[in-house]
């Protein structure tokens, strides 16, 4: 998922928790997005290292 898709979502998302006023569950879910973003990087990462080293 590129960025403008993520932050295209994220507004989506932030705006219907705004009309519910569920803020802090938008926050929760940002922090969890941001987390599994981070983490599919790194395991991206690990596996081009892991390939080349082959």
């Amino acid at each position: 998922m590129d960025k403008t898709t993520f932050y295209s979502w994220m507004a989506v998302i932030a705006l219907i928790s705004f009309f519910t006023g569920e803020i802090v569950t938008f926050m929760m879910l940002f922090l969890i997005l941001i987390t599994l973003k981070e983490i599919n990087q790194n395991l991206i990462k690990f596996y081009d290292d892991w390939k080349g080293k082959n």
